[in-house]
């Protein structure tokens, strides 16, 4: 059970309101703000989905913040990006049900964290996935992804934080493809003869 309060600024500033228009709702009848033992207005996590539309079934649902760097030496680069994230986070004026974080290439669809968090959302059980930056989640494909959680009711939110999207893992990992390819090719290579009688062939029978 989330007991999680927020005074009128914060509350105003999550529902896109402003203070104004929040106090003459609560004086209207249209959502009456709690009381504090000093007559102060706070409101509930309950009274944000109520005015944003949310569903029960929707409200239910965990917040997750990923975090990924592609190496140990950049472990300070993740703690960086969680720095970055929960500040954000605390200016939304919402908190974080679950952190994951990953040490591996954006090339790398086998992350651990990664999976998990895609099982997650694929249960329905997620509906916000916080990153700092696109290809914190994935290197390519994020589209992909991202249709895949809209599918599923889960949005993803990226601050844009370009300082915590290392220029050194785009070099790598364009390494990594080439050098992928120059293997295939090379395999290819050691199979010319037997690629080309078979052309010939196939040819010769049509």
């Amino acid at each position: 059970m989330n007991n999680t309060v927020y005074n009128l600024g914060t509350f105003a500033k999550m529902v896109g309101k402003s203070t104004r228009t929040l106090q003459k709702w609560d004086y209207d009848g249209v959502l009456v703000a709690h009381r504090s033992n000093t007559n102060r207005r706070y409101y509930t996590i309950d009274q944000y989905y109520a005015v944003m539309g949310i569903s029960p079934e929707l409200a239910k649902r965990k917040i997750f913040c990923y975090t990924r760097v592609s190496g140990n030496d950049q472990k300070n680069d993740l703690d960086s990006q969680k720095k970055s994230l929960e500040q954000f986070m605390i200016a939304q004026g919402v908190s974080v049900d679950e952190w994951l974080s990953d040490i591996g290439s954006g090339l790398n669809y086998k992350r651990k964290h990664f999976n998990e968090l895609l099982v997650e959302v694929e249960n329905k059980q997620v509906s916000k996935i916080i990153i700092a930056h696109k290809d914190r989640l994935v290197r390519f494909g994020y589209e992909w992804f991202e249709a895949f959680c809209q599918r599923h009711e889960c949005e993803i939110v990226v601050i844009n934080v370009e300082s915590l999207s290392p220029a050194e893992e785009v070099t790598q990992d364009l390494l990594t493809i080439i050098h992928c390819f120059s293997s295939r090719l090379y395999g290819l290579r050691r199979y010319k003869k037997e690629i080309k009688e078979m052309v010939v062939s196939d040819e010769t029978n049509h």
